[in-house]
């Protein structure tokens, strides 16, 4: 059994191997926390079937004593993937379906873009990210809340466009995870939120985990999402607890809506490190669906990092179901990251070593997630210490300033021309085809714009140039964008486009996938 790194004040030390965690680890992740400060940690370690750490660290909600503990529930986002895909294992293991299934076999009046896709996509294409569709493309039917119910969402992607052929290349999507819970349902009966407390969280141990936002607000051992919303751009400023209600959509849960606790992510872990197995000797999926879970399916191209996070670049990975792949100094990694706003989590494995972790944040300090992520890493490959708190957290700040530098440029010499029309000449309803309806109003202060499937997604338009214009939303949390009229000869507008404002917006605000045009508002 290894010991975990203890972490100084100063980030850089870090303490042998020995026999089991350090009597001192509560200080040392303390004393990080606060540094940092983050609102609340959380760390399942699971070695050779045993838990050797499950505990927290900080608040549940700043401006609250109550502490974080081993059965505290966090949001987990992303991570859920891979239960989105044990739930599906266990309906292949009944026989029920089959991984190369296609989806519109079970699902007949599900629907792609293009027809020769609906009928070719398999229910393994909807779990690893070789569809076609863009980076985050339709994410905005969820995020960060919605009005759709999940079969309407699932509906609407035979409008989203895809931006590459079928099988040719990878982009991460989270629409497609929702088509999957949608399926399970019509296979089943049951919703995925019922499927999965029936059939994974509960028969795999996980007595604290949530499937759906109603039973997470009951269970008074939760946590609350954080963020630093006041700076120039997300990621700066003091730290603040958000709205509960501004999570990711019911419609969109199978891609990360689960909630866990770290005793949960123990028994999570052993699960997988089990392939499958139970401590009481039973099974929650066979021993060969746990391997094609593990199996790489789509190459995942590598993004070069700097010099100093180059130990961190693997030189291979792949999407598998529900997981990555990837390679970490000669051994190969299990992991997969999460995020829904004002949380983040990352789940990691090392097979040959029969060691897994997780680590999970009630606030959006990547820095600190990644930096314990690879110092934990190290440690059980016996690596010397390489300082990745520091390093990570350095590149995290450096992510920020670029962001911060982009937009003093942008704001450097905007033309000071336009608007072409009065303000009430823009206003009206805009639909795209898979969104739906944004409407743009006028009243005395300027113009208004409402994104009516989702809701508290509202606030004014400001003039930026020309005929664009800068949304400034009721809610902080919402990422600002562009709004750019299109005008005809006739100075009549006969379209809408979008992009964030800032460079480094998460890739979930996808309004650059709209493609909005005037309707008859018939109210």
């Amino acid at each position: 059994m290894k010991r975990l790194l203890v972490l100084s004040l100063m980030l850089s030390v870090a303490m042998p191997a020995g026999a089991e965690p350090p009597a001192d680890i509560a200080e040392s992740v303390e004393a990080l926390r606060q540094k940092v400060g983050a609102a609340g940690v959380s760390i399942a370690i699971v070695e050779d079937g045993k838990t050797t750490l499950s505990r927290g660290w900080g608040v549940r909600k700043l401006g609250d004593r109550a502490p974080v503990d081993a059965q505290t529930i966090f949001q987990t986002g992303s991570t859920g993937k891979a239960m989105t895909a044990a739930a599906l294992a266990v309906l292949v293991d009944e026989g029920k379906i089959g991984w190369d299934d296609p989806v519109i076999q079970h699902m007949p009046w599900f629907r792609m873009y293009d027809p020769w896709v609906t009928r070719e996509i398999t229910i393994r294409d909807l779990l690893v990210h070789r569809s076609g569709l863009g980076l985050g493309q339709g994410d905005l039917m969820f995020v960060p809340r919605t009005h759709l119910t999940r079969k309407q969402t699932v509906e609407r992607v035979a409008y989203l466009k895809p931006k590459t052929s079928f099988r040719s290349a990878y982009a991460y999507d989270n629409i497609l995870y929702a088509v999957a819970g949608q399926l399970i349902e019509e296979v089943t009966g049951q919703t995925w939120e019922d499927f999965i407390r029936a059939r994974v969280l509960r028969p795999g141990g996980m007595k604290n985990a949530t499937s759906d936002s109603e039973d997470r607000f009951r269970i008074a051992n939760r946590s609350w999402p954080h963020a630093r919303l006041s700076g120039a751009l997300r990621g700066l400023g003091p730290q603040q607890a958000l709205d509960e209600r501004d999570e990711l959509g019911r419609n969109g849960a199978p891609a990360g809506g689960l909630a866990l606790s770290a005793d949960d992510m123990a028994a999570w872990l052993k699960i997988q490190l089990a392939h499958g197995a139970l401590p009481n000797g039973k099974r929650l999926f066979s021993e060969q669906q746990a391997a094609e879970m593990w199996t790489p399916v789509t190459p995942v191209p590598i993004t070069p990092l700097p010099t100093e996070l180059k130990p961190a670049q693997p030189t291979q990975q792949a999407y598998a179901l529900g997981w990555n792949v990837q390679d970490y100094r000669g051994h190969r990694i299990i992991q997969h990251g999460g995020g829904v706003f004002g949380s983040i989590t990352r789940v990691v494995m090392i097979p040959d070593k029969n060691v897994g972790f997780a680590i999970m944040m009630n606030s959006e300090d990547s820095g600190m997630l990644l930096g314990l992520t690879y110092d934990l890493l190290d440690h059980y490959l016996d690596q010397g210490d390489y300082g990745w708190i520091a390093k990570w957290e350095d590149w995290y700040q450096a992510r920020l300033a670029g962001g911060v530098e982009f937009l003093k440029q942008s704001k450097a010499s905007p033309a000071q021309s336009g608007p072409s029309l009065a303000p009430a000449r823009y206003a009206g309803r805009y639909r795209d085809p898979w969104y739906g309806d944004v409407v743009v109003g006028s009243d005395a202060k300027g113009l208004t714009i409402d994104f009516t499937s989702t809701p508290r997604m509202a606030g004014r338009l400001d003039h930026w140039q020309y005929d664009s214009f800068v949304t400034k939303f009721d809610d902080p949390a919402i990422e600002p964008a562009y709004v750019t009229f299109a005008l005809d000869a006739d100075g009549k507008v006969t379209g809408v486009t979008m992009k964030a404002v800032s460079k480094i917006a998460d890739f979930s605000w996808d309004y650059h996938d709209l493609d909005l045009k005037p309707v008859e508002d018939k109210k």
